[in-house]
């Protein structure tokens, strides 16, 4: 046959037996070339078409290349053999080893050695099911995606050539110089290089972080991710949880969202809240929405809340406020170069201290609570209050008070019975978190019941002096020695009623006492 007209000999043969009703010439499937043509009859009485040599095809703006192929006109399919190669109008490229093609419905079926390209990731697998009209493509025997140093494999998968979407199924596993990923089902875009999470994930990256979700977005180049299911992810000693995290590694911050969870295991603490937001940078965060901070020890633990709380690097404060040079020596990974700050409703709880303030500062080197606004501390059955309150802990437990301006203790030794100090300046001194001594200086005052040593009430001892100390036994004042000259009276225990002994400013305030850790979660 010549050369030169077996295109048009084919094409006008297949152009007559494989046209489709008016209207619908987009189904219309051409022959461009051929080298050879032979026509074939089978049992059944059906033509078969058998062409050879440089096929080349074309349905709309699809063009089909193979080695050979056969056309069935009556049941509207063509198989193809050899090289194929299929090109979705510049979308997709796929390249298998043969294809049997349902003209009518526009549906691929390619086998062996199946390789599917968009231009920038290409799919391997053993067989594919590819739709000319919506464009997706299916394999259900393993596959593998390549998208430059990403690798993706899974049993099963999805494309959509439209938008370069994949949707992985079963046993999904990407790997990457980056970070390695496992999950059961995953979306994942090769031209933006994001994935949408959609069942329980597993990530990890090269420096360590693990990342567990089951439901998000994360943009792999970007390093930003969001996560809108219960999540955990664990850097280095800092773990964060929360219900919905957002992750924007170029900058360094995190936001937890919903029941957040911070745990930093280096510095012993750890941050409840319905909002926290981390910056890994500075290594500070502030923490909103019924926050709670528990600073760990190996018996009892401080529980902190407050309506606000911040924590930041303590070097960081002092070269803000460009102030003391002892802290030039702290450094970035060091426990104790940390601050924290609380604002409004601050509430205090361990075993043996409580306290409640409208604001706090605490210092991590020298173990220090301010406590401004205010502030009450309870240790044991004592109550102090006053103007500013600064509680020294060591081995966190409380080891002095001092208070300045408006200082008063108070202890109840029976329902409506109070010993009391008051004065200008207050230095209260406890061991083993027990209140042991108090010196009471400027203006001070005291009441206190006096008993035998059957316990037994004898008097009331009320006494002014410029200074004076207090002593306690077992928590229990036990004795005042005046160190300035004083004025005192000793009252018959029957002669003064209980409300008649009040010093100026006395207040009582157990009822906003923490009684147990439990009362400050509020959640």
């Amino acid at each position: 046959m010549n050369r030169l007209l077996t295109p048009i000999l084919l094409l006008l043969s297949f152009w007559c037996s494989a046209q489709l009703p008016a209207g619908d010439t987009a189904r219309l499937v051409q022959i461009i070339d051929a080298r050879k043509l032979a026509l074939k009859k089978t049992p059944g009485g059906q033509t078969l078409q058998i062409l050879s040599g440089n096929v080349k095809l074309r349905q709309g703006t699809v063009l089909f290349d193979c080695d050979s192929c056969v056309i069935n006109q009556a049941a509207n399919v063509f198989e193809a053999y050899g090289r194929v190669h299929i090109n979705d109008s510049d979308t997709a490229h796929i390249y298998s080893n043969t294809l049997r093609y349902l003209i009518d419905r526009r549906i691929a079926y390619f086998r062996g050695a199946v390789r599917m390209s968009d231009g920038q990731a290409t799919l391997t697998t053993a067989e594919l099911d590819y739709d000319m009209n919506t464009r997706i493509g299916d394999y259900r025997n393993g596959g593998k995606l390549v998208n430059k140093k990403s690798v993706l494999t899974s049993r099963e998968g999805t494309y959509f050539a439209d938008t370069r979407d994949v949707y992985f199924k079963k046993n999904v596993v990407l790997k990457d110089p980056a970070y390695d990923l496992k999950a059961d089902s995953l979306l994942y875009n090769t031209g933006l290089q994001t994935t949408r999470f959609i069942s329980p994930t597993f990530i990890k990256d090269s420096s360590g972080r693990v990342i567990r979700t089951t439901e998000g977005f994360y943009d792999l180049r970007g390093g930003n991710a969001n996560f809108t299911q219960r999540t955990t992810i664990e850097d280095g000693a800092l773990t964060v949880t929360g219900d919905q995290i957002a992750n924007d590694d170029a900058a360094g911050v995190v936001q937890i969202r919903g029941r957040g969870v911070l745990k930093d295991t280096a510095k012993g603490l750890s941050i409840l809240a319905n909002e926290i937001f981390v910056n890994k940078k500075t290594e500070a965060f502030l923490a909103t929405e019924k926050p709670l901070m528990i600073v760990k020890q190996e018996k009892d633990s401080i529980y902190i809340t407050a309506d606000t709380l911040f924590s930041a690097r303590l070097s960081d404060l002092t070269r803000l406020h460009d102030s003391l040079n002892r802290f030039d020596t702290l450094k970035a990974g060091d426990s104790t170069n940390r601050y924290f700050e609380a604002f409004r409703n601050v509430r205090i709880f361990t075993d043996s201290v409580q306290a409640v303030s409208d604001s706090l500062f605490y210092n991590f080197r020298d173990s220090t609570f301010k406590l401004f606004q205010n502030p009450i501390v309870w240790s044991q059955g004592s109550q102090i209050t006053g103007d500013t309150i600064h509680l020294f802990t060591r081995n966190k437990q409380a080891e002095k008070v001092h208070v300045f301006n408006n200082s008063f203790l108070v202890k109840q030794v029976e329902p409506g019975y109070y010993n009391q100090v008051s004065s200008r300046r207050m230095d209260s001194y406890f061991i083993e978190g027990v209140i042991d001594s108090v010196r009471a200086r400027g203006q001070a005052q005291s009441i206190y019941y006096m008993q035998d040593d059957d316990s037994a009430y004898t008097g009331i001892n009320q006494s002014k002096s410029e200074i004076m100390d207090v002593y306690f036994k077992k928590g229990d004042l036990n004795k005042v020695v005046f160190r300035s000259d004083v004025d005192g009276t000793l009252w018959p225990i029957q002669q003064k009623s209980p409300a008649e002994m009040r010093l100026e400013n006395f207040r009582w305030l157990e009822t906003r006492r923490p009684k147990t850790k439990y009362e400050l979660f509020g959640f």
